[in-house]
């Protein structure tokens, strides 16, 4: 005979939950969900994968979790702003709308909150190779997923040891690495410029060969066992019954029990909506893939010098990075993107450049660095997942799965309190 409690447990773990969101994040968020037994509707407007998880660089770094900005910043800013080459770039007309939320990013470089970021971080990053592979294999998809080392390269010794407070963070969290010095390094990789006398191999880290094709077959795996994935921008959340209900859409509508935010950059405008004000912003990234590069590297290089990673991948040689302040509605600025052949040539001189691809997306970002993780102060079916910055790929599968343990009831394994929306 069932009890009172079985049959609650049972109707709870049957209803619906939506997804808006179908990157990595979300589809991960859907996965863990649906293989928890609840039926799940995925809803994204443009289809999975097809925003930020289409363009990333496909790093799954287990040790990726120190902030951009750190102490010594804003000494270096100045630099960084005025480079043509360098890593960030802003424009202006946005800039000065977003100057209250750049101080409070800058303001975090400080050590105490460098140390307080880094620690909630590394509880998302580390095992992240693990976590993607026990989403891929159900699949068919770990074929995608390269469980082999990254390599960190600096011209000399001197410019590794000015990147230590780095390095230290990453050995505080259990960092497994190998240093590879100047005579090793051209029988390591012969491609690579002689002007490189110094490389660390991070040995957890991972790399994935198509992240598009990666969230595609997560995607067809979703709805093999029963999922709902709907084409269509999110329009309103009506309140019915004093809580969250209902999704409108155009032509359409969507009925709920659980609701789950995980739309990226879009994210602000949905929490809103449902009474939490959060200052995130686009950070927007570009990369420039090589169809024809006539080499590939041995394994994906993290080159300090330029700041971009170049990953080997089915489709070429991809190099992205770069950030760039300008808001959701400004075009491209695909000049910025060119730089990044100017940086191939530096780190492979027999490197070809002539055919490419090109891309920008919206990387969300908060001005702690930390994502939103968890439940909404307003309502107790409403739960966030966004605001990853650049560690979206690396922490999907363990956030979808934190979100789903919620959902379940279940207490996390992880301190969630600093991905708190209620921070703000």
């Amino acid at each position: 005979m069932c009890s009172i409690t079985d049959t609650a447990a049972r109707s709870e773990i049957s209803a619906t939950v939506a997804v808006i969101g179908a990157g990595i994040v979300g589809i991960s968020c859907a996965l863990h969900l649906q293989h928890a037994g609840f039926k799940v509707i995925l809803i994204d407007r443009l289809g999975p994968g097809e925003a930020t998880s289409l363009g990333n660089a496909g790093i799954l770094a287990s040790h990726g979790m120190i902030p951009v900005v750190t102490p010594g910043i804003l000494k270096k800013l100045p630099g960084m702003l005025f480079d043509p080459m360098g890593p960030l770039s802003l424009r202006w007309p946005h800039t000065a709308r977003m100057l209250p939320w750049f101080w409070q990013y800058l303001r975090n470089s400080s050590h105490a909150n460098v140390t307080r970021i880094s620690d909630a971080l590394a509880d998302l990053t580390i095992g992240s190779v693990e976590e993607h592979l026990s989403l891929a294999k159900p699949a068919g998809a770990e074929k995608l997923i390269k469980a082999e080392p990254t390599l960190s390269l600096y011209e000399n010794e001197a410019s590794y040891k000015s990147d230590d407070y780095a390095w230290k963070i990453r050995r505080k969290h259990g960092a497994r690495s190998k240093i590879i010095e100047a005579s090793e390094l051209a029988s390591f990789d012969p491609e690579l410029s002689p002007k490189f006398k110094f490389g660390i191999l991070l040995q957890d880290y991972g790399y994935v060969l198509d992240p598009l094709a990666l969230t595609k077959h997560l995607a067809r795996g979703f709805e093999a066992a029963g999922g709902k994935i709907i084409k269509a921008e999110v329009i309103d959340i009506a309140i019915e019954n004093n809580r969250p209900e209902r999704l409108i859409m155009a032509g359409n509508s969507v009925k709920f029990d659980r609701l789950v935010i995980a739309a990226g950059a879009w994210s602000a405008k949905l929490a809103r909506k449902l009474g939490s004000k959060v200052p995130l912003e686009t950070e927007r990234g570009y990369h420039i893939t090589l169809t024809d590069p006539g080499l590939m590297p041995k394994a994906p290089v993290m080159a300090t010098f330029g700041k971009f990673i170049a990953t080997p991948m089915s489709m070429g040689l991809r190099l992205a990075g770069l950030v760039e302040f300008g808001g959701l509605e400004a075009t491209p600025n695909y000049a910025r993107a060119e730089t990044l052949l100017k940086h191939a040539k530096i780190l492979f001189p027999n490197v070809r450049t002539k055919d490419y691809t090109q891309w920008m997306g919206h990387r969300p970002a908060l001005p702690d660095s930390l994502p939103v993780i968890g439940p909404s102060p307003h309502f107790a079916n409403v739960f966030f997942a966004f605001g990853h910055h650049h560690i979206g790929l690396t922490t999907g599968p363990k956030t979808g799965r934190l979100i789903a343990g919620l959902i379940q009831g279940e207490k996390p394994n992880v301190d969630l309190s600093p991905f708190s929306i209620d921070r703000f």
